[in-house]
């Protein structure tokens, strides 16, 4: 196993983590700025008001998401996997 192999895999896996982190991500800033912008023009600073919709938006948008997120990390364990063989050398 070379060091740019190993470097590939680095770059690989931490790709994909970014890759499946965003959905989730996205939709709790879009979900915070408009609670935030909801708060500053209501005027109204409850806390709650700002983690309860975020909560559940990330989690509507990781049950949404969650069937493409498993097929990606299924591929990328699979490819892992089979790439195995070659790194032993």
């Amino acid at each position: 196993m070379t060091q740019d192999m190993v470097i590939g895999l680095a770059r690989q896996a931490v790709e994909l983590t970014l890759i499946l982190g965003l959905p989730m991500l996205g939709v709790g800033l879009i979900v915070g700025l408009a609670v935030s912008l909801f708060q500053a023009v209501t005027q109204i600073q409850e806390m709650t008001l700002s983690f309860v919709p975020k909560i559940i938006a990330v989690l509507v948008a990781l049950l949404v998401s969650f069937p493409w997120l498993m097929n990606k990390l299924v591929d990328f364990t699979r490819n892992l996997m089979e790439q195995i063989p070659a790194m032993v050398r």
